[in-house]
């Protein structure tokens, strides 16, 4: 099995902490440059990271890695809360990506434009959302919804994409699961 993908995507660090238990090839790639942008366009039609390849299977999408990954390793599936809270996440997590693009794209994100506001409000709401969400506990299972909040939000610090000051239950999220074997050895700080 190899992952493709890169070491500070938010979306690929997820699939490597789940597999972190297993037995698989991480190919770090640079989507930015001609002979990693070739290769990920010659595997992947999306042009996106991270995408798996097992034998002649190749799954696109960190979503749909996750549905095969949990179907061959016989993984206890999210709940429907859980898939749901896996949702709030993805959309925060799609908004900073836009909004990232954007910033290296030169455009000035702090503008009142509509696109970078829906992204913003998005963003700001979804946050208190899972503060709200966390405090309850309902990240405390390791699973691949708590995996992917930890993605997002240690991502979100490490490019300085917001503020996690107002949630404090996020901050603590993190401080309880820094130390974690897996999230220490896929930091994206320590190939910077």
């Amino acid at each position: 099995m190899k992952l493709f993908g890169s070491i500070p995507s938010p979306y690929v660090r997820r699939i490597r902490l789940l597999l972190a238990d297993k037995h698989y090839e991480f190919v770090n790639l640079n989507i930015f440059s001609d002979e990693d942008r070739a290769t990920l366009v010659r595997l992947n039609p999306t042009r996106k990271i991270p995408m798996l390849l097992d034998g002649d299977q190749v799954i696109f999408d960190s979503g749909l890695i996750y549905r095969y990954l949990s179907d061959k390793f016989a993984m206890e599936p999210l709940s429907w809360p859980q898939e749901n809270h896996l949702m709030l996440i993805n959309a925060a997590n799609d908004s900073l990506v836009e909004l990232l693009l954007c910033t290296r794209s030169g455009f000035d994100i702090a503008e009142d434009k509509l696109f970078f506001n829906l992204q913003r409000e998005r963003v700001a709401e979804v946050l208190a959302v899972l503060d709200q969400l966390a405090e309850q506990g309902q990240f405390s299972d390791w699973n691949y919804a708590a995996i992917s909040l930890y993605c997002l939000l240690d991502w979100i610090e490490f490019r300085q994409l917001w503020s996690l000051e107002p949630f404090s239950a996020l901050q603590d999220f993190i401080r309880v699961n820094h130390d974690r074997p897996a999230v220490q050895s896929s930091d994206p700080r320590h190939s910077v």
